[in-house]
């Protein structure tokens, strides 16, 4: 029988890709997000309690009480908007199945969905899923903010929804509250919804804010909001994540994702509830924490040949590795990087529909112990 591929373009995913290849020569994993420390202890001691006090069952479809009321909490704390806990908070089996949902639930055959370049690989397959197109605008080379006048250009009557991505992965980049406002007047008059994946929202740096779309009235109107347990609380292997919307839109995303996964894991739905209950402020302190790493691993690499801005957010550090091999592209680089001197990363390439010529960038996480950081910068000094 002859299969013909939803998705022929689609192979293995370069950050597995990556880890595979940094497993097989022992190298240091900069490559995928994920911190080589541990959870907190209160947190693991919550999920081992509730998995012996018997919560081993399905949870309610849309996510334990508890947990919603703590998101919802947590949301009215930091960007003054009361969402319902009953009717805009859903928990997911993690962001990407959340994206995966908002992205089935309002795009159509023949849809157009805008997202701007470089962006995370799980948006386009959705897409391309649910019978639509993308519509690829590439962010400014300096500084990766959005050309808002060839927004402009790129918005067509097929337009269904834009995908937005602050702070932003792979780059650190975060769109500003007047970011947001030009986004608002340009769609204002269309019936275009907004999706906007803020996974990495407690990790800015430098005092700078994060410009939630839930604390921008207008924009919250039209759209869904994705967020991460994993990312905020050092557990990404648990997939924990939630989506918020306005009560009519929710209702909609929830009849996908009912059919989806149903629910998340119980016990650590009730662990993380506990977890936030307990310390409200845990959240407070994540960019200093962050920040300090980044500069760690900033600092060891002063002396090295690749060139670089801090990043202003996420646990991503773009690197410029020109001036040490400019005769490779950024995966031959990424490879070359990790079999030879034993350091794994991400080509900034794959990233893009269509990457920049003159561009000769790569990503490496600093979610990593102080010895991992110390390591690396070693390594990559002595290049």
């Amino acid at each position: 029988m002859l299969l013909q591929s939803k998705l022929p373009q689609v192979g293995l995913t370069i950050f597995t890709q990556m880890s595979q290849l940094a497993n097989a020569h022992n190298a240091l994993n900069l490559s995928q997000g994920f911190p080589d420390f541990d959870a907190s202890e209160a947190l693991k001691e919550a999920l081992q309690r509730h998995v012996q006090a018997g919560q081993n069952q399905y949870a309610a479809m849309t996510g334990v009480p508890a947990l919603r009321e703590q998101v919802a909490s947590k949301i009215a704390r930091l960007y003054r908007n009361p969402v319902s806990a009953e009717h805009e908070v859903t928990i997911t089996p993690g962001a990407t199945q959340a994206l995966f949902c908002a992205i089935q639930t309002l795009v159509r055959v023949g849809d157009e969905v805008i997202v701007f370049d470089p962006c995370y690989d799980s948006y386009e397959p959705a897409v391309t899923l649910a019978g639509g197109r993308c519509v690829h605008i590439a962010l400014n080379s300096e500084g990766f903010s959005v050309d808002w006048q060839m927004f402009a250009e790129a918005l067509t009557d097929k337009t269904r929804l834009v995908i937005i991505n602050s702070p932003h992965n792979p780059s650190g980049a975060l769109l500003s509250h007047a970011d947001l406002n030009q986004l608002a007047e340009l769609i204002r008059e269309r019936d275009i919804y907004l999706l906007s994946d803020e996974v990495y929202e407690h990790l800015v740096f430098d005092g700078q804010s994060h410009s939630s779309v839930l604390a921008h009235e207008e924009l919250y109107q039209r759209s869904c909001v994705v967020s991460s347990f994993g990312k905020t609380y050092h557990v990404t292997g648990w997939k924990t994540g939630y989506m918020v919307a306005p009560a009519k839109l929710t209702a909609e995303l929830r009849k996908v994702h009912q059919y989806v996964s149903f629910c998340a894991v119980t016990p650590m739905q009730h662990a993380l509830a506990d977890f936030m209950q307990a310390q409200p402020q845990y959240v407070d302190q994540l960019p200093a924490f962050y920040q300090q790493k980044r500069d760690q691993l900033c600092q060891a690499l002063q002396h090295s040949r690749f060139s670089f801005t801090p990043s202003a957010s996420t646990y991503f550090q773009l690197l410029d590795y020109r001036q040490i091999r400019d005769d490779l592209s950024d995966v031959e680089m990424a490879h070359w990087l990790t079999v030879e001197h034993g350091v794994a990363s991400i080509p900034l390439s794959v990233f893009y529909q269509q990457p920049p010529k003159d561009q000769f960038l790569l990503r490496v996480c600093f979610a990593k112990r102080e010895d991992t950081l110390t390591l690396a910068g070693e390594v990559l000094c002595a290049i």
